[in-house]
Protein backbone atom coordinates (compact mmCIF):
# COMPACT_ATOMS: atom_id res chain seq x y z
CA UNK A 1 0.00 0.00 0.00
CA UNK A 2 1.26 3.29 -1.16
CA UNK A 3 1.95 6.12 1.79
CA UNK A 4 -0.58 8.52 0.23
CA UNK A 5 -3.16 5.79 0.16
CA UNK A 6 -2.41 4.31 3.71
CA UNK A 7 -5.28 3.32 5.86
CA UNK A 8 -3.63 4.52 8.82
CA UNK A 9 -2.17 7.81 6.97
CA UNK A 10 -5.29 9.44 8.82
CA UNK A 11 -6.45 11.48 11.99
CA UNK A 12 -10.29 10.58 12.84
CA UNK A 13 -10.68 9.10 9.24
CA UNK A 14 -9.48 11.86 7.58
CA UNK A 15 -6.37 11.44 5.25
CA UNK A 16 -3.92 13.32 6.35
CA UNK A 17 -1.52 13.15 3.59
CA UNK A 18 -0.16 15.49 1.77
CA UNK A 19 -0.23 18.04 4.73
CA UNK A 20 -1.66 21.59 4.31
CA UNK A 21 2.30 23.90 3.77
CA UNK A 22 2.37 26.92 5.96
CA UNK A 23 5.17 29.37 4.63
CA UNK A 24 7.85 29.65 7.29
CA UNK A 25 10.92 31.22 5.55
CA UNK A 26 12.29 32.40 2.32
CA UNK A 27 11.69 35.52 -0.27
CA UNK A 28 7.99 34.45 -1.11
CA UNK A 29 5.41 32.56 -0.29
CA UNK A 30 4.31 30.21 -3.51
CA UNK A 31 1.41 28.71 -1.75
CA UNK A 32 2.23 25.21 -2.35
CA UNK A 33 -0.20 22.60 -2.59
CA UNK A 34 0.03 18.69 -2.57
CA UNK A 35 2.58 16.60 -2.90
CA UNK A 36 5.83 19.72 -3.87
CA UNK A 37 9.04 20.29 -2.69
CA UNK A 38 11.75 18.44 -1.03
CA UNK A 39 11.39 17.14 2.26
CA UNK A 40 14.27 18.78 4.20
CA UNK A 41 13.04 17.43 8.16
CA UNK A 42 10.49 14.87 9.77
CA UNK A 43 10.16 15.58 13.58
CA UNK A 44 7.90 14.68 15.82
CA UNK A 45 6.07 16.82 18.19
CA UNK A 46 7.79 16.73 21.84
CA UNK A 47 3.89 17.68 23.26
CA UNK A 48 2.49 14.47 24.36
CA UNK A 49 0.53 12.88 23.48
CA UNK A 50 2.83 12.37 20.26
CA UNK A 51 0.87 12.11 17.71
CA UNK A 52 1.60 14.99 15.07
CA UNK A 53 4.63 14.56 13.00
CA UNK A 54 5.65 18.02 11.48
CA UNK A 55 7.54 18.27 8.14
CA UNK A 56 9.54 20.51 6.47
CA UNK A 57 9.98 21.29 2.59
CA UNK A 58 11.98 23.18 0.38
CA UNK A 59 10.02 24.54 -2.50
CA UNK A 60 11.22 27.12 -4.83
CA UNK A 61 13.43 28.89 -2.42
CA UNK A 62 11.26 28.89 0.15
CA UNK A 63 10.88 26.61 3.39
CA UNK A 64 7.23 25.93 4.22
CA UNK A 65 5.69 23.35 7.12
CA UNK A 66 3.51 20.97 7.44
CA UNK A 67 1.88 18.88 10.09
CA UNK A 68 0.77 15.09 9.93
CA UNK A 69 -1.68 14.63 12.49
CA UNK A 70 -2.35 10.94 13.84
CA UNK A 71 -4.98 8.88 16.11
CA UNK A 72 -2.24 6.66 17.69
CA UNK A 73 1.34 7.45 18.94
CA UNK A 74 3.33 4.32 17.67
CA UNK A 75 1.84 4.94 14.40
CA UNK A 76 3.15 8.39 14.38
CA UNK A 77 6.57 7.04 15.66
CA UNK A 78 6.75 4.83 12.96
CA UNK A 79 5.83 6.87 9.90
CA UNK A 80 8.30 9.65 11.42
CA UNK A 81 11.41 7.37 11.49
CA UNK A 82 10.54 6.00 8.07
CA UNK A 83 10.27 9.59 6.78
CA UNK A 84 13.43 10.74 8.44
CA UNK A 85 15.01 7.88 5.68
CA UNK A 86 13.92 9.99 3.11
CA UNK A 87 14.66 13.30 3.48
CA UNK A 88 16.08 15.27 0.44
CA UNK A 89 13.49 13.51 -1.76
CA UNK A 90 10.89 14.77 -3.55
CA UNK A 91 7.88 14.99 -1.58
CA UNK A 92 5.70 13.00 -4.22
CA UNK A 93 8.18 10.21 -4.56
CA UNK A 94 7.81 10.18 -1.16
CA UNK A 95 3.97 9.67 -1.51
CA UNK A 96 4.36 6.81 -3.73
CA UNK A 97 6.11 4.71 -1.11
CA UNK A 98 4.84 1.02 -0.03
CA UNK A 99 4.75 0.86 3.14
CA UNK A 100 2.53 -2.25 3.61
CA UNK A 101 6.30 -4.68 4.69
CA UNK A 102 6.60 -1.46 7.24
CA UNK A 103 3.80 -1.53 9.75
Amino acid sequence: MLLRDHSLMSYHGVSNWPPAWLWIDGLEDKHPRGEMGILKAAKLSNVLPATRCFLEIDYEGSTYMGCLLFDDEIICAQITENLQGYLNRPIAEIGSLDLSHTL
